[in-house]
């Protein structure tokens, strides 16, 4: 499948990224903008990137959201991919998205020091296309130079209030070899993932009822793991300890609420798990 959604918030890194596609023969290119409506200026962002779509004579799809000024990284961003998946969808497409090696660097950051576990290192691997991952901060701007590309800059990029902002600043204090060691630790732990998710999947089966005996006999790491698969990844790490706990503690004919629209039910002997949209 040659179509793609591609997520172009009108900053620098999007504006490369719609120009180093476009110049690719063969792709069907939609262009997506969500606007948070976190910024007062924002909607003169999704007026330029309207613009540039109809520069490249590409079709566009565009949503906006008051979502305010105090909103939290995590609500806007699940409420842009939510955005960005639905365009996706409607179009049969692929969503593409201007994440670069540096991007991958802090997200990493910003996992670890949320204490994700090793999957912190594995970040960014979905079904979305990220071209840009080989190319840096200073490559991608170095391109938009040379080829004359105009962006928009994020006044919110510039202060305190974001975690990644912070993370960010630190992160470019790095020398270009911590770097490079960075992004191979990334590809090595994507592969072991990957392993290890086939490995969990055929060890676990299909459902719907799974052993409680079997679950109280295997180490909390690997038991984590298993569960981490059942529910469809929706718990946290304290949520799929105390989620194991219950299922070597809990009655017969119980129910347990995991959160994040997880519920558990119990025999005697087994287990089954409820993911409730």
């Amino acid at each position: 499948m040659n179509k793609y959604v591609v997520a172009v918030s009108g900053g620098v890194d999007s504006a490369v990224l719609l120009d180093i596609l476009s110049k690719k023969p063969g792709l069907d290119l939609i262009v997506a903008h969500f606007d948070h409506g976190i910024r007062d200026d924002s909607k003169s962002d999704a007026i330029f990137v309207a613009n540039l779509a109809k520069e490249y004579n590409l079709p566009f799809e565009t949503k906006r959201e008051e979502l305010g000024s105090e909103v939290s990284e995590e609500k806007a961003r699940d409420r842009r991919y939510e955005f960005l998946r639905v365009v996706a969808k409607k179009h049969d497409a692929k969503l593409v998205t201007a994440h670069h090696s540096d991007d991958v660097i802090e997200t990493i950051a910003i996992n670890l020091s949320r204490g994700t576990g090793w999957r912190g290192l594995a970040v960014l691997d979905s079904d979305v296309v990220r071209p840009l991952t080989d190319m840096s901060k200073s490559e991608i701007i170095n391109y938009a130079k040379k080829n004359r590309l105009e962006w928009r800059e994020d006044s919110t990029n510039a202060g305190d209030k974001y975690l990644r902002n912070r993370i960010r600043r630190k992160i470019s204090k790095l020398d270009d070899d911590v770097k490079r060691q960075l992004l191979g630790l990334w590809v090595e732990q994507k592969s072991l993932k990957q392993l290890i998710d086939s490995e969990v999947a055929s060890l676990i089966g299909e459902g719907p009822e799974y052993s409680r005996y079997f679950f109280t006999h295997l180490s909390p790491a690997i038991g984590m793991e298993l569960l981490r698969y059942i529910v469809d990844a929706r718990l946290t790490r304290p949520q799929l300890t105390k989620a194991l706990h219950a299922i070597k503690t809990i009655l017969p004919n119980k129910t347990f609420q995991a959160g994040n629209g997880v519920k558990i039910n119990f025999t005697s002997r087994n287990f089954m798990v409820e993911l409730i949209k």
